[in-house]
């Protein structure tokens, strides 16, 4: 099957179904018991430019397939961007013989069809806007234009505009079939400053699914110079046992070590340091993490999950006690639970497990004000190479941010590195009111105690 589809044409999700319908078809006379089958068609454009020169353009657009079949208790995942008919029939023929290889696994299986979605919701993750090469350059020229003018900025690198849409189409042997459309705007410069301490970089960066929501390209270039600016002269501080307050840009990585915990797979394989706390309180009982998929436009949501299963808000963290796993429906066999919705389907592997949209709700209390009261910290605003020991939750990350003193951030800091526990950070949250849904898995700024800074 040619792919004649115009390069800014939108992607017609009826073409699709027709292709996952056949090799299905095929699968089972070939003599699969069970079969699913995902087909995805993308389209992307970046360009990035330099002293307002275009340094890069990349421009893709491709459709690749992948099937899974099921042979008693034997799987086996292959995948193509060739979805002519002859490589169908390749691509089946060579599924079912490595399924007849394949070890057996017990847990493996469709999702009970008693799970599948079947009204699903319109969640307005496509936009029909389309940015052509010459407007992302515009736009990509005008934020590094944005950046280079604050004063102190020695030059703007990587300024960059993208656009990228896709679609996907999923369908399964027992009558499951559906697919969506998405859509992704994004926008990025760093600046690097310079004085006569030193350079300095930072960076600002924005990306939603609609262009309407976009913020400002002079706000996210004036910011990332800003930014920059403000960096300029750090220095180390002392080692020693302070506050720490993690930046909204980087307070979700402390939310995105807690999801990899509560991964069914982990949970299963006894891989996690939270595999005892089920219902046991880990948290603050004024901290509650949300995990939802049916946020408008949000950057996780989806109408059903890599399985077609249906999808739901869940209080992962209800008044600081651990509620639930993250399932697909191998994980809830292994574990003898129900799949809460959190499969996710890649092209050539089975379903493994993902969060959509998790966050921690706004606190009442301002960053200021949490700076104010913190009295002497550091707030970090970036971090490098984080680490983490599924078994038992140290953890530890090079940092840069900011000194807090008398309530007050004062000299830039670098070079430092934080470590501790989670098990012993994770119940000395405070929450600010700065949430921003920018990302998959937000939080707004956090303060946390028990973690030891090495610095000088």
């Amino acid at each position: 099957m040619a792919d004649t589809t115009p390069i800014d044409a939108p992607i017609d999700l009826t073409t699709l179904s027709p292709v996952l319908k056949s090799l299905l078809a095929k699968a089972k006379a070939k003599g699969a018991n069970h079969a699913d089958a995902i087909v995805t068609h993308g389209r992307s454009l970046s360009m990035t430019v330099r002293g307002g020169a275009l340094e890069d353009v990349d421009n893709s657009e491709g459709r690749d397939i992948g099937l899974r079949v099921l042979i008693g208790n034997r799987q086996a995942c292959v995948s193509s961007s060739d979805l002519s008919e002859s490589s169908m029939d390749i691509l089946v023929d060579r599924a079912v013989a490595m399924a007849k290889l394949a070890p057996e696994d017990p847990y493996c299986g469709l999702a009970a069809k008693s799970r599948l979605e079947t009204t699903p919701k319109r969640l307005e993750l496509f936009d029909p806007h389309i940015m052509t090469p010459e407007q992302l350059k515009i736009r990509a020229i005008e934020v590094e234009r944005a950046a280079s003018a604050v004063k102190g900025v020695l030059q703007a690198e990587g300024a960059n505009a993208n656009w990228a849409t896709s679609g996907i189409y999923f369908m399964t042997s027992e009558g499951f079939a559906d697919g969506w459309r998405s859509s992704r705007h994004g926008l990025s410069v760093s600046a690097i400053a310079e004085n006569a301490d030193g350079m300095e970089r930072d960076y600002d960066y924005d990306g939603t699914r609609w262009f309407s929501d976009l913020r400002a390209v002079e706000e996210i270039g004036t910011l990332a110079g800003q930014r920059a600016v403000a960096r300029l002269g750090s220095k180390q501080l002392q080692s020693g046992t302070l506050p720490i307050l993690f930046d909204r840009r980087v307070s979700g990585s402390l939310i995105g070590a807690f999801l990899g915990a509560i991964n069914g797979q982990a949970i299963a394989r006894g891989m996690s340091f939270l595999k005892d706390k089920m219902g046991t309180q880990i948290f603050d009982t004024k901290i509650n993490i949300i995990d939802d998929p049916s946020i408008l436009r949000g950057h996780g949501s989806r109408p059903w999950d890599g399985e077609g299963v249906r999808v739901k808000s869940h209080h992962l963290i209800e008044n600081g006690v651990l509620t639930t796993w993250l399932l697909n429906t191998s994980a809830a066999k292994q574990l003898k639970l129900q799949t809460t919705g959190h499969a996710s389907r890649g092209i050539g592997a089975p379903p493994s497990v993902s969060s959509t949209n998790s966050y921690i709700p706004a606190g009442t209390i301002s960053p200021e004000a949490l700076i104010a009261e913190t009295g002497k910290g550091l707030l970090i605003t970036e971090m490098f190479g984080p680490s983490l020991n599924s078994h038992t939750g140290d953890y530890s990350v090079g940092v840069a941010g900011y000194c807090i003193e008398n309530g007050q951030t004062t000299f830039p800091v670098s070079e430092v590195t934080i470590a501790g526990n989670l098990l012993e950070v994770f119940p000395s949250l405070t929450v600010a009111n700065d949430l921003v849904f920018d990302g998959s898995t937000v939080a707004p700024t956090l303060r946390v105690e028990g973690l030891t800074l090495a610095g000088l």
